[in-house]
């Protein structure tokens, strides 16, 4: 259905079989979206592009941008934004905080148990070579006292809504998590262009972010650390695609922001150098991949991160949060697993379903998956960003035939899912009210001062008309997401 029944600037608005995050498939508005909907008629075209354009030039003045690799008209770019808002109620919101306690509480006895005991083996509920053939399993970790035995202090987990308006894990993101200073940034710009709207719907704060990421990380202290605990985030740079994040959160801390050469390991002890002479580091937010943390334990040709760090961290005199080793929990093949892994070490059953996954080193499940190459969507275990991923009924046959010679040479490499027509939510496009696809990426907290989740997270876009890919190095966007009170 294109625009039934609406009026401008809602006129070319379509509805099909996606789940619509503002109307009803009658093309009525639903409750909590009806005073937005409302206010978007009453404004003309011309007011909703000058504010469009206040909020891009509010991001160019703070300098939010993202870098894109491997293009030729250059790199940086003002990450795109979105005017209107996504709206969530109370209920749903509870429904999702409750999930997301349960997954992450999961996971984290998950990636203990595989670097202790390795009980889920042995009891058949995961096999052993699927984990040890995973590229970021790190068998130095093997046995390792974990500060709190808390591995996953920050996660991003992706959710999409599906057509019964239920919400389902995409895929968890327990290495580096990206993202959650376009979540906070998203805000700020919200309440200048739109104040009175922002101020009269009754939205759940999303500021304290920053202060419950320092206190998380504050937790995680090892206990020679006393009362003034020393932390940083530590960056690969400048050219990190990410870097203004880093500068972002190192800011709202109040924290250094250090990169490997201001660090040095000396008997075990991290110091950061400063010009009045050593001080010592008690806790590292990592922003750095494995490999390149510690070139005396991992890659030896990595300038990035610090030589002794693995041992100063084996030995329990700093902490790092992310744990190493933890991308083994979001490699997408141990990912089909997630709602096993639950059940086992909690007695649940998963709050938040899992998307349907075919893993291609089961025979019948990879000829299954290369006979509906044209209707699956296939994804590089290990990849993220969208890169390494063919959405078949978006591809070409000679795509589709390169990544089943993929498929064939490297199954434990690849996972396949059906192509989600997730749901979509309106968005301010070229001077018209558009329906684009949009996924959810919730921020997890959790210390020895328990789990905490900010009500809110990055609501990614996916601008491009027709477009089931959100993320930004694939031509995506965000939007402010608004949790509401009862």
């Amino acid at each position: 259905m294109a625009g039934k029944g609406m009026k401008a600037p809602f006129s070319g608005y379509e509805l099909d079989g996606a789940y619509d995050e503002m109307f009803k498939s009658s093309g009525e508005s639903r409750l909590h979206y009806q005073t937005l909907h409302q206010r978007l008629l009453e404004l003309p075209a011309a007011e909703l592009h000058r504010r469009q354009q206040a909020a891009d030039t509010s991001f160019l003045h703070q300098g939010i941008t993202f870098t894109v690799y491997g293009r030729e008209e250059g790199t940086e770019r003002i990450f795109p934004y979105d005017l209107l808002p996504r709206i969530l109620t109370s209920a749903e919101w509870t429904t999702i905080e409750e999930g997301l306690s349960q997954r992450i509480t999961a996971l984290n006895e998950f990636l203990k148990d595989i670097y202790g005991d390795g009980k889920i083996f042995k009891d058949g509920v995961v096999p052993r070579d699927l984990v040890y053939s995973c590229k970021h399993y790190r068998l130095e970790m093997r046995g390792i006292q974990v500060p709190g035995e808390i591995y996953v202090s920050i996660v991003g987990t992706d959710l999409v809504r599906l057509n019964d308006g239920r919400f389902a894990v995409l895929e968890d993101n327990l290495r580096v998590p990206s993202g959650v200073s376009y979540m906070l940034a998203n805000r700020r710009v919200m309440k200048r262009v739109f104040p009175t709207l922002f101020g009269n719907y009754g939205v759940r704060s999303i500021d304290h972010y920053g202060r419950a990421l320092f206190d998380t990380l504050r937790s995680l202290a090892p206990q020679s650390a006393g009362s003034e605990q020393s932390i940083v985030l530590l960056t690969p740079g400048v050219f990190n695609s990410a870097y203004f994040e880093h500068t972002f959160l190192a800011q709202q801390m109040g924290i250094e922001l250090v990169e490997g050469r201001d660090l040095l390991v000396h008997n075990n002890e991290v110091y950061r150098r400063t010009t009045s002479g050593l001080r010592r580091v008690d806790v590292i937010y990592r922003r750095i991949d494995d490999d390149f943390i510690d070139p005396l334990a991992f890659r030896s040709d990595s300038v990035l991160g610090v030589p002794g760090l693995f041992n100063a961290y084996r030995a329990g005199k700093v902490t790092l949060a992310n744990a190493i080793g933890t991308g083994v929990a979001d490699d997408k093949a141990v990912y089909a697993y997630v709602p096993q892994i639950i059940r086992y070490y909690l007695g649940q059953d998963a709050i938040l379903p899992n998307v349907e996954t075919f893993l291609m080193e089961d025979e019948k499940q990879r000829q299954h998956v290369l006979e509906n190459l044209d209707k699956l969507v296939v994804k590089a275990v290990g990849e993220s960003g969208g890169y390494g991923m063919l959405i078949g009924p978006h591809s070409t046959a000679k795509e589709r035939d390169k990544f089943k010679q993929l498929i064939l040479s490297n199954p434990r490499n690849y996972i396949a899912q059906p192509t989600l027509n997730f749901s979509r939510a309106p968005c301010f496009v070229e001077g018209q009210v558009e329906a684009r696809h949009v996924d959810l990426r919730p921020y997890i907290l959790y210390g020895r001062n328990g789990i905490n989740i900010v009500p809110g997270g990055l609501t990614r876009v996916a601008l491009r008309k027709g477009s089931l890919v959100v993320n930004s190095s694939q031509g995506g966007g965000s939007k402010d997401t608004w949790v509401l009170y009862d």
